[in-house]
């Protein structure tokens, strides 16, 4: 799992006017931290740390440290209001989290051997990545980054599903606590298609070749 520590202060100022002249003095982000016991608290987050982690994939599924006044909280990001053409986070919410009482979380997935792999590199076929994250329910402690799907062993026709992931200790899919029926697929191989270009050259070849040897007859 990997660290973040952002730090942030309490913001008492609030409204959308002290929103925009937070975002104009370009060193805070507006954002709010709720969740637990307490009170939702506004806060404002330390803009040149914070830009920089959401540069990462992994800020969007680990535990954050936040240092809030001098005071650590545990928290993960719940959700990000984006500028609709300026790359910029117009406001960010935080979620508290305790240690003893498990999460659910989107976590991306990792395809790696792609390229290599059996079905696609031995038998000619195509890979399809159906799904690019999963649900996951676990303790703080257990949140993966990410999970792996290794396919050099996936042969031509094979199609995985989420039971087929493989999870670390303590992590569940939440998808799956529902049912069978509820166990989608994440990724397959299959027949390379055909391309329309290619068929449509073959046909114009073997006209071709046709047409020469009806002469050849009619001669």
């Amino acid at each position: 799992m990997s660290e973040y520590t952002l730090t942030a202060s309490v913001r008492n100022d609030l409204g959308k006017g002290a929103s925009r002249r937070l975002r104009r003095a370009n060193e805070q982000v507006p954002a709010i931290i709720y969740g637990g016991e307490q009170a939702p608290q506004p806060i404002s987050v330390d803009k040149t740390s914070f830009y920089k982690a959401i540069e990462e994939e992994a800020f969007f599924s680990s535990v954050i440290t936040l240092q809030l006044d001098g005071k650590a909280q545990q928290v993960v990001v719940r959700d990000l209001q984006r500028h609709p053409y300026k790359p910029l986070v117009t406001h960010a919410d935080f979620m508290r989290i305790d240690a003893t009482h498990e999460i659910t979380m989107r976590v991306p997935l990792h395809v790696v051997n792609a390229e290599t792999a059996k079905g696609v590199k031995d038998e000619g076929g195509e890979l399809h990545i159906l799904a690019n994250e999963v649900e996951v329910s676990c303790l703080p402690k257990d949140l993966p980054d990410y999970l792996e799907i290794d396919v050099a062993d996936v042969a031509l026709g094979t199609t995985l599903h989420l039971s087929d992931l493989s999870l670390p200790a303590g992590v569940t899919v939440v998808e799956l606590t529902h049912g069978e029926d509820h166990d989608h697929a994440v990724l397959s191989i299959t027949q390379a298609k055909v391309r329309g270009g290619e068929a449509e050259e073959g046909e114009e070849g073997e006209s071709a070749e046709g047409g020469a040897e009806d002469e050849g007859s009619a001669e």
